[in-house]
């Protein structure tokens, strides 16, 4: 299933599509795509809807975040070989494991500002984990059957305030619309593959990223695994999981976003996203 929120921000409503790219209206069924709607129990019995019974949705609708409760918004640094290299970075042994706020979290097409302040706005296209079901210490055999999904992430970072500003990075990640979702959920059994994804991702029509989650040094299962170790987590949870090589502080010399650019990205399963990029509020 493709499972989408649409409406106005902070009164979406939940939805599917359906085979004819239809957005169908769930809120009959379920009050949000949300906790125990997300275990696998909660997606069984949304397979088993007839996508043609449920009303047709407008479909000039604003889509919003994919989920909804999330509580951790966690990510991962420098899990693509291809990205590493193009930072002078070691490949790590463990996977790196930082924080977005939650507060960032925005729809595929909702855009973002430049914060004030910001001088190094840069942009990463990656695969999104949702978390279906409470997560806590798991085994890497088990760890996806705790999965509902994937979605894209568009992980943006103010490249000074991660690096520059103390070594948390949670400062450089978290700006309001710094984590655009979306468009769509996919649930784990619509992806014979999760493990060779292509990504791509533009700046003004120019092609900044491409690549494959064939180049992740740490898959998914593995991710969810080594993170449970530490702590839960819990159903509607993000675990964004790196980038490809491409990004704007990679380049030589390092090239960063600024207002009126437009950023797009996606790949063939998970949908697309597109943000404007507006300047500093005053």
């Amino acid at each position: 299933m493709r499972l989408v929120r649409f409406g106005e921000p902070g009164a979406e409503k939940p939805g599917l599509i359906d085979e004819e790219n239809r957005i169908r209206d769930l809120s009959g069924e379920i009050d949000d795509i949300a906790g125990a709607v997300l275990s696998r129990q909660g997606l069984e019995r949304l397979r088993a809807l007839d996508p043609k019974s449920l009303p047709k949705a407008d479909p000039s609708h604003r889509l919003g975040a994919p989920v909804a409760g999330t509580r951790n918004f966690v990510a991962v640094g420098r899990n693509y070989a291809e990205h590493a290299a193009e930072t002078g970075s070691e490949t790590p042994s463990e996977p790196l494991l930082f924080n977005k706020a939650v507060s960032c979290i925005a729809g595929p097409r909702d855009g973002f500002a430049i914060p004030k302040g910001a001088t190094q706005v840069d942009w990463e296209v990656e695969v999104a984990i949702v978390i279906g079901e409470r997560c806590y210490q798991v085994s890497k055999e088990e760890a996806l059957d705790y999965v509902a999904g994937f979605c894209l992430c568009n992980d943006v970072s103010e490249r000074t305030w991660q690096k520059e500003r103390g070594g948390q990075w949670l400062k450089g990640k978290s700006a309001p619309g710094f984590g655009p979702l979306g468009p769509w959920l996919v649930t784990r059994d619509e992806l014979e593959n999760p493990g060779a994804l292509e990504l791509w991702l533009d700046v003004n029509g120019q092609r900044k990223q491409t690549g494959t989650t064939a180049d992740m040094i740490f898959d998914f299962a593995t991710i969810v695994s080594y993170a449970s170790e530490f702590f839960a987590l819990e159903p509607g949870d993000i675990v964004t999981t790196g980038t490809p090589a491409g990004v704007g502080a990679g380049m030589k010399p390092p090239v960063f976003l600024k207002a009126g650019d437009i950023v797009t990205l996606g790949n063939a399963h998970l949908g697309e996203q597109r943000q404007v990029v507006s300047g500093q509020p005053e």
